[in-house]
């Protein structure tokens, strides 16, 4: 698995803009051991502040582009906004879209390697034939190149407030039938938030793997209650348990080497956490970085241990 780190999960860009502290923290950011591309976010636009900045400043490495940040954005604005939507209007409008982000990215230094894109409209009101019907139109554009897949967010579950709310995994995965363009992705998380069960999660990813669509897997964690972080069930980019005792994050390392197992063969593993309460500096905001790939790094590992058993057929199963 090639490893992803969310860039703009950590940063402080979002919610203050120092160029200085952003050319330095991307720079540090993909220079760290075992980092191999980015996650940027489209935001209708390349950056918060200033697009030129980040088309010049972007570090030589590969990187994987969401449309999340966007997608809630408009869909709070627009209940009807969504690559799944029957509303005719709200599907045009999101189709727009993706053709302008289309066309943003090529101004980047560096073709994106994957486009995660989404399944909105919220609180499921989504359609498998409308969502079908946008994949079999946006696959056949000219992306240079780059791999398409549809991230897998919380779903709308009756009588249980939602965060995002969009498709079920088995509808995504029903429209993704004969579209060979696109793949699906991943995140711990947002899988924990949906089932409310960190234990099921696992099965989730096992499910995504056998349908051989599988591209990626986010690690980022959840908590079940309220904590340091935000409210419990929140999409807040919680870090590993044992990077931060005290954040209540049920991703744990014995979890994410069961969920990165169950994805068998994807190409690609993530890591997606928040600065950690305090963070300021960019020496400090690095390091609570460094600190979860070390947790993701260890689950990753097979230890010599079993490995050697296995060699030997010394282990049942």
């Amino acid at each position: 698995m090639r490893t992803v780190v969310s860039a703009y999960a950590a940063s402080p860009a979002h919610t203050r803009w120092d160029p200085a502290f952003e050319e330095r923290f991307l720079a540090e950011l993909v220079a760290l051991d075992g980092v191999d591309a980015l996650e940027l976010p489209w935001l209708g636009r390349l950056h918060p502040y200033d697009d030129d900045w980040l088309v010049s400043r972007l570090p030589a490495t590969e990187v994987v582009v969401t449309a999340l940040p966007w997608t809630i954005t408009r869909s709070k604005e627009s209940p009807g906004y969504g690559l799944a939507s029957t509303d005719g209007g709200g599907r045009a409008d999101a189709m727009a879209d993706l053709e302008r982000m289309r066309r943003d990215l090529a101004r980047l230094p560096v073709i994106p390697s994957v486009i995660l894109l989404h399944t909105a409209p919220s609180g499921g009101s989504g359609s498998v034939d409308a969502l079908r019907d946008s994949l079999a139109e946006f696959a056949s554009w000219d992306w240079s190149g780059s791999r398409l897949a549809i991230e897998h967010c919380d779903a709308a579950v009756p009588g249980r407030p939602f965060e995002k709310g969009f498709l079920g995994l088995p509808d995504e995965l029903a429209a993704l039938e004969g579209i060979a363009e696109a793949g699906l992705w991943l995140n711990w998380g947002r899988s924990a938030v949906e089932l409310r069960d960190a234990g099921a999660v696992t099965a989730q990813v096992t499910a995504a793997a056998a349908s051989g669509r599988l591209l990626g897997l986010t690690l980022s964690g959840a908590a079940d209650t309220d904590g340091p972080y935000g409210p419990a069930w929140a999409d807040a980019h919680l870090p590993f348990a044992e990077s931060d005792p005290v954040s209540g994050s049920l991703l744990t390392r014995s979890a994410a080497r069961s969920a990165l197992r169950a994805a068998g063969d994807a190409p690609w593993r993530g890591l997606k956490v928040s600065r950690r309460p305090g963070d300021e500096s960019v020496v400090e905001v690095l390091a609570t970085v460094e600190a979860n790939l070390a947790v993701l790094r260890e689950a990753d590992e097979t230890p010599v241990a079993a490995l050697g058993a296995a060699l030997v057929g010394g282990t049942d199963g």
